[in-house]
């Protein structure tokens, strides 16, 4: 490589930006290695499992205090510089709390988008190019595909890693700086790596609960933020016949069954309502919907954008309404007000509040936003 250009490397502790940094150290680039501290170790130091972080994803957290010193180490054994980021505030301002926000407006939040909007893809990416880097890259199991003057952003390779889903509100100046060196990789693959550069956290376990809660669960975690002991209220059925008794709206979650104390079930929760105090609850026919309202919307493709503003509609996409969700066939209708109204082919289960929707042709991701109203069907 004659022109040996500078990336920031973010890291986790985990073994996916692990191998991110050595195999672009691999490859020639100038790689400097940086972990996020974005949680208040020292008040939580009874328990190493409530720290930060980012994607989503993974059992036990990522970027304690343990895994910032095993990215470090793993920087050191690269011969590779290595920093900590003090991002508590702006983790805290726009994380945590926009989690506890929207669980007390009744909605479920996505608390690992916002990390990497906000976080990944704005505060670290600025520190990055401030320091002179040409790009931030990130353990993303997502590709970017240039085409033209405009870049995509498409899925991973690894149907069962994929990630884009948690990308979507990236725009086209951080698709030009950032680099996802696992996106044409799978899971495998990268383990295989992570074993041929010899990293110690090669055959580390991923994380599967939200970073910052601990065991005691979210509930426990709003009452300890807020100091609010809300009180309990009704269950109801459809027709807003009292079935049961909850203990706090903000314990339940759209398409939710167990926990709810009820007999001739099964029921699944189908509205929170916060200002009411109250949970609806049905019958697995009750949980599906026809249509939903969706605002916030980025768009990454501009050509769609134009489509759904059409009075045909933007078609022939699949739209995810969460992250494990396979997508459904849609045809999406954007609005002068910037509401998105997306049609489904199919009725689909449990759409929830709060929840991002993400727009794909094929592998491309087109756009996303979060979801205002389920449109239950008829």
């Amino acid at each position: 490589m004659t022109d040996k250009k500078k990336i920031v490397v973010a890291m986790s502790g985990g073994v996916d930006s692990s191998v991110a940094l050595g195999v672009l150290n691999e490859e020639g680039y100038d790689c400097t290695g940086i972990s996020m501290q974005l949680w208040d170790y020292a008040a939580k130091e009874e328990s190493r499992e409530d720290t930060l972080a980012g994607t989503g994803a993974t059992g036990g957290s990522c970027c304690s205090l343990e895994d910032i010193a095993v990215a470090r180490s793993v920087a050191d054994a690269l011969g590779l510089p290595f920093y900590v980021l003090n991002m508590e505030a702006p983790f805290e301002r726009e994380v945590v709390e926009y989690f506890v926000e929207s669980y007390l407006d009744g909605n479920t939040p996505n608390p690992c988008i916002k990390c990497n909007e906000v976080l990944k893809f704005d505060v670290l990416l600025k520190k990055a190019l401030g320091l002179g880097a040409d790009a931030l890259a990130t353990g993303h199991y997502a590709r970017i595909e240039k085409c033209g003057d405009r870049y995509r952003l498409l899925k991973g390779i690894d149907e069962e890693k994929d990630q884009s889903y948690f990308l979507f509100t990236m725009t086209q100046f951080q698709l030009a700086h950032i680099r996802f060196p696992l996106g044409s990789m799978t899971k495998a693959e990268t383990r295989e790596a992570a074993r041929r550069l010899g990293l110690k956290n090669s055959e580390k376990e991923e994380s599967q609960e939200i970073c910052f809660i601990e065991e005691s669960g979210y509930g426990e975690f709003i009452k300890e933020r807020t100091g609010r002991n809300i009180k309990g209220g009704d269950i109801v059925d459809p027709e807003g016949v009292v079935i049961g008794a909850h203990t706090g709206f903000y314990n339940f979650t759209i398409g939710q069954r167990k926990g709810l104390g009820l007999s001739d079930g099964p029921y699944y929760v189908t509205k929170v309502d916060a200002t009411e105090n109250r949970v609806t609850v049905s019958k697995e026919e009750g949980l599906y919907s026809r249509a939903l309202i969706a605002t916030g919307i980025n768009w990454i493709d501009s050509e769609a954008e134009k489509a759904a503003l059409s009075a045909k509609g933007l078609g022939g996409i699949r739209v995810k309404i969460r992250y494990r969700h396979s997508g459904a066939e849609a045809v999406a209708r954007l609005e002068e007000s910037g509401r998105l109204i997306v049609d489904f082919r199919e009725a689909q289960r449990a759409v929830a509040e709060g929840q991002a929707i993400v727009l794909y042709r094929g592998e491309e991701v087109l756009g996303g936003g979060w979801i205002t109203k389920a449109i239950a069907q008829d």
